[in-house]
């Protein structure tokens, strides 16, 4: 989608259609969302097959549905392509369950991934994004879209315990769930391809620790530390580790490459910031916050309401959708001055909710931080300047606001 939206225009919100693909494809749905948060904070549709949702739109909104799970359950699926029909793994995969069994599974986890604890992984990633890096110093034109999708394969891959021969395939299954209707991605139908990706990563994780189980094998790595999670004293079943697992891989591959373009693309068109995060590195943890709220790359998820819950100045009905649009709240004046301003200075960047909120906060957000942190600190060290080679393509997806392909041109640091 369009990270900086086009001028002010007439939107009739009757007509609009949130789950339109053109929108996020070629359109502009910041502007819709601006609309949305000016004149219909809760909105409802109703697609053409009868399914319904509502949505809200302004942080504070977002935030109560998000982290009110006696309110909003997550329970029916958390994704908009659950709508209609409830998600058959809920209540065993993580992102599908609610507290208390939640916070039993999360916790142990959780441990693995706080910033005191990834730390020590910095040299490890910092080799990774060097060697990422490393084809673009030629000068040449260098997709940034289409190899970072790669990125956090070459980073997590070895953390949770994938050989690189895998790295690729699990990438290319990761996108498909992500992106079910994007042509770079699909096979057959959107249904087609979520069943296919769906069930070759439950299986894949599946024969994994069945692999580990033959062998008595053990290591340090995350998928194999869950195997040894024991939520309220019993162990996971390998269904449930199954399902958790692909949780995880998708959890670790699908936003942070689009974080990186889309805050790539905001540099190269804003040159005065490039400029000034590179004179001083100090700023560049303030440049991942801007990013990550400006790209807002997971856009939404959704919960349904467990009663009838008053929101915004209406009521959600008991039982009903409703998607929660991150990539709006990150945009919302009321919390973010000159929202549609890329700044990395800007004061309270780190309030954005891209890594979710409530008891469904992103586990791996201190990992991801961490990522991108080395990731900018180590291209503004080597490339005095980037510009765009060609236009970038958008991904045709209402939940992952992103790029298939970003091509740069980026001249080296004659002072590194």
């Amino acid at each position: 989608m369009r990270l900086t939206p086009g001028p002010p225009r007439d939107i009739d919100l009757d007509t609009v259609d949130l789950f339109d693909l053109d929108l996020y494809g070629t359109g502009d749905p910041h502007a819709v969302w601006d609309v949305m948060r000016a004149e219909a904070p809760l909105h409802h549709q109703v697609l053409p097959d009868g399914r319904d949702f509502w949505s809200v739109t302004r942080y504070e909104d977002v935030c109560r549905v998000l982290g009110d799970h006696r309110e909003f359950t997550s329970e029916r699926g958390t994704v908009p392509t659950h709508l209609g029909q409830d998600d058959v793994a809920a209540g065993v995969l993580l992102t599908s369950t609610d507290p208390p069994r939640h916070t039993e599974v999360r916790r142990p986890l959780g441990s693995r991934f706080t910033a005191r604890a990834v730390r020590s992984w910095e040299d490890s990633i910092r080799r990774s994004v060097t060697r990422f890096l490393e084809p673009a110093l030629d000068g040449e034109v260098f997709d940034l879209a289409e190899k970072a999708l790669l990125l956090p394969a070459i980073v997590t891959g070895p953390l949770l315990g994938i050989p690189e021969k895998d790295w690729e395939e699990l990438v290319q299954l990761t996108a498909m769930v992500a992106a079910p209707c994007d042509p770079h991605f699909q096979l057959g139908s959107e249904a087609a391809t979520l069943a296919i990706s769906h069930h070759e990563l439950v299986g894949y994780v599946t024969e994994w620790v069945k692999e580990r189980r033959r062998s008595g094998a053990e290591d340090d790595s995350l998928l194999h530390h869950l195997m040894s999670v024991r939520p309220g004293g019993a162990p996971l079943s390998d269904r449930e580790i199954a399902l958790d697992g692909y949780s995880i891989l998708l959890g670790a591959n699908v936003t942070t490459p689009h974080t990186v373009s889309g805050t790539v693309q905001a540099l190269i068109e804003r040159p005065e910031q490039y400029g000034r995060a590179q004179a001083d590195p100090g700023l560049i943890p303030d440049l991942v916050e801007e990013g990550l709220r400006w790209t807002s790359a997971a856009c939404n998820f959704m919960r349904h309401a467990a009663t009838d819950v008053p929101v915004a100045g209406g009521v959600i009905p008991a039982g009903a959708a409703v998607v929660a649009w991150i990539g709006s709240a990150n945009r919302d004046a009321a919390l973010f001055a000159a929202p549609h301003t890329f700044d990395i200075t800007r004061p309270n960047a780190k309030r954005q909710i891209a890594f979710g909120f409530g008891s469904h906060f992103c586990i791996g957000a201190p990992l991801a931080r961490l990522t991108l942190r080395v990731f900018f600190e180590e291209l503004l060290r080597r490339f005095d300047s980037l510009t765009l080679a060609g236009e970038p393509d958008h991904l045709r997806s209402y939940f992952i606001a992103g790029m298939t392909h970003l091509p740069i041109t980026a001249q080296k640091r004659r002072t590194p």
